[in-house]
């Protein structure tokens, strides 16, 4: 009946939908399925800027299967040649020994495959010489080049460089202590985009979808914004995202509530600078031994002279360098050393240093960005802030209906650009299902407790 056809008009065959979604990402238009409807949300007056909004991030599995090491190898060897037998079969077959047939005619399964820890290095290793041999076949002719930028082979040689290291034109299987980190690791040839992750207790290959809301009392609660990442991502390297992709929505909030992984002290400045946004939220505090002690002489114990580039100790004593840098993740650093003299003979030594010899030293963020972090640790310990930040636990609920009504932990495509496509949809959807309740007046639902908890005064819970 949308399409305006005969009610007997069969309609058109599932499988079309395939080339919408790809139409609908080459031509970059996956925004604006969510945009138009925000847009809608905005000339109806359920939706404005400048108020206060929420986000949340959960893992997304990816539609593959679990691999292990010997059976990415196998399964990437077996996906190139198919791709291959699809474009070249003629000449594939004239270049491929027979015992490939065998060895890659099925899938790769850790059942069928060898038991012993000696049979199954040198299946790897002969799985290795295999695509290293492939490889060289098709980079021997000029005319047969641009085998090369089919996917597949594309995946099969950065899977052998994870996997193999070259000496003297061999392919060696790399042991576990010399393999690239698990966030630059394919898992899977039939979704090079995935990676394998790890947060607190839960394990998953696949994406990570982060949802922005709004939290008006008397509006819908709507989401903004979606943004789906790569499993190894971390969550403060999104948030400067979600602020660009708000503003461009103009539908940046006054006041954005976070967890501490997004809050970082670059974010806590250039926020605030560069999009007027309040970031309220946890910061990440001082783990340095003496801060955890609260006895020793912490950061916060020390006076900085940012224009002089000095530190001073708390026994008086002035630090002799002053080194900036840059650390492992590239984010500015300043390295500040004390002389060893006084602090081999300071009477509060055992409060600053633990070693016996080495003199103190401290790192800390450019002066903007310390002061921000300083006085955000400062601020979460107020009560007006605690207020503020309990509403951030509602948009755990967004996420549990986004889990529960519309499979949002599973990805029903294959790669990044696909699997955003369905959590905008999925965003979409649930905005359209929360707008009608709201008109209705449904009650939101109220969160679950135990039945035995149910039964406890109102004032506590538990022994």
């Amino acid at each position: 009946m949308l399409l305006a056809l005969e009610l007997t008009d069969p309609g058109f065959d599932y499988t079309l939908l395939h080339e919408f979604r790809q139409r609908v990402l080459d031509n970059g238009a996956e925004r604006q399925l969510l945009d138009v409807v925000l847009e809608l949300f905005k000339t109806r007056k359920l939706l404005k800027a400048r108020g206060r909004q929420r986000t949340d991030s959960t893992h997304v599995l990816a539609g593959i299967r679990d691999l292990n090491r010997l059976e990415l190898v196998g399964e990437t060897m077996r996906h190139a040649l198919d791709s291959l037998a699809v474009v070249i079969p003629d000449w594939l077959r004239e270049q491929v020994p027979v015992q490939c047939f065998d060895r890659y005619g099925q899938p790769f399964s850790d059942w069928r495959l060898p038991k012993s820890q000696e049979e199954r290095d040198a299946l790897a290793e002969t799985i290795g010489r295999d695509g290293l041999q492939l490889s060289q076949v098709l980079g021997q002719s000029p005319d047969w080049s641009w085998l090369r930028t089919i996917p597949a082979v594309e995946t099969m040689r950065q899977v052998w460089v994870q996997q193999y290291w070259v000496e003297e034109g061999i392919a060696h299987w790399r042991k576990d202590d010399n393999s690239p980190p698990f966030k630059q690791r394919i898992v899977s040839p039939y979704d090079p985009d995935a990676r394998y992750a790890t947060e607190r207790t839960t394990h998953w290959k696949g994406y990570k979808v982060h949802l922005t809301e709004t939290c008006e009392a008397n509006l819908p609660l709507l989401i903004t914004n979606v943004e789906t990442t790569s499993s190894g991502t971390q969550d403060y390297a999104v948030t400067e995202t979600i602020h660009q992709h708000l503003d461009e929505k103009e539908l940046l909030p006054a006041e954005h509530l976070l967890d501490a992984g997004y809050i970082d002290a670059r974010n806590l400045v250039e926020s605030q600078s560069d999009y007027g946004v309040d970031l309220i939220g946890p910061a990440l505090k001082d783990h340095s031994w003496q801060a955890k002690a609260a006895q020793g002489f912490d950061l916060i114990c020390f006076a900085i002279d940012w224009e002089q580039q000095t530190v001073t100790c708390p026994q008086g004593k002035s630090s002799v360098s002053w080194y900036p840098h840059n650390d492992e993740q590239g984010e500015p650093r300043i390295l500040v050393r004390f002389a060893s003299p006084d602090c081999r003979h300071c009477p509060a030594r055992d409060q600053c240093v633990r070693s016996p010899t080495r003199p103190r030293t401290l790192a800390f963020r450019p002066r903007e960005q310390h002061v921000a972090l300083q006085n955000a640790r400062q601020r979460q310990e107020t009560d007006e802030f605690k207020e503020a930040y309990a509403s951030r636990a509602g948009i755990e609920g967004t996420v549990s209906q986004g889990v529960r009504g519309f499979d949002l932990r599973r990805s029903r495509y294959i790669g990044l650009a696909k699997t955003h496509l369905q959590h905008i949809l999925t965003a979409t959807a649930i905005n359209l299902v929360r707008t009608a309740d709201w008109l209705q007046q449904v009650p939101r639902a109220q969160t679950r407790r135990w039945r035995f908890a149910a039964l406890a005064p109102d004032a506590s819970v538990g022994c």
